[in-house]
């Protein structure tokens, strides 16, 4: 599903802050991307998410080469790719519904055409009483689901979150990686970024660990 060769990632003229990367992550998969704050793992997600350009090296995203596709082509591939950002991104104007359902708006479906998916998902992530309240009177466990159901709307074959537990209790925190289980189960490719360890000892999968801005594999 995507393999990367020798990538290497600076910003502008700085050092590389990604080195010589090399790995792949194979369909209905499940890992860990794990390693200290400021060790790259937000990078790494924009580069698997295509938001952000190698500097050096070959990415291969489903079978294509990454660097010749064009804008167009990147904005097809994100559809199959969803993401779970750090701070939520998600809009105080629009219901939690709402909000699940704007990546389906963007490509064009008709309301009627998705209600019924976009209920199914929210009862899915436990918020089919919420599916009508706004982010501001969710509470941070609430926006963390809400932002995993609109990841997964479009059906992605890869999942990619960064930080899901790091704002929210530990039960909360045992709950939501639950859901990716379940996800992955189901089967979508899941890439979870975190560090916290009490975390990852909760679930058997491979850890793609950043130190230095290199990567080692503990499988």
């Amino acid at each position: 599903m995507v393999r990367f060769e020798n990538v290497g990632l600076r910003y502008g003229t700085g050092p590389e802050v990604l080195k010589d990367l090399t790995f792949g992550i194979e369909p209905k998969s499940f890992q860990f991307l794990t390693g200290p704050s400021g060790a790259g793992k937000t990078s790494l997600l924009k580069l698997l998410f295509l938001s952000l350009r190698p500097s050096r090296g070959l990415i291969n995203l489903f079978d294509h080469d990454a660097s010749r596709l064009v804008p167009d082509e990147i904005a097809v591939f994100r559809r199959r790719i969803g993401i779970v950002f750090q701070d939520f991104r998600l809009l105080d104007h629009l219901t939690t519904f709402e909000n699940v359902a704007l990546p389906l708006r963007v490509l064009g479906r008709d309301a009627a055409s998705y209600q019924a998916e976009v209920a199914e998902i929210l009862q899915w992530v436990g918020l089919g009483e919420r599916m009508d309240a706004r982010p501001p009177v969710l509470s941070g466990g609430e926006k963390q689901r809400a932002a995993i159901a609109r990841a997964l709307i479009g059906l992605a074959a890869l999942v990619l979150a960064d930080e899901p537990t790091g704002s929210v209790d530990p039960s909360l925190a045992r709950r939501l990686l639950r859901l990716f289980v379940e996800l992955h189960r189901s089967g979508t490719a899941v890439v979870i970024a975190t560090h916290d360890i009490a975390l990852m000892d909760q679930y058997d999968a491979r850890r793609l660990v950043l130190h230095d801005g290199r990567l080692f594999l503990d499988e």
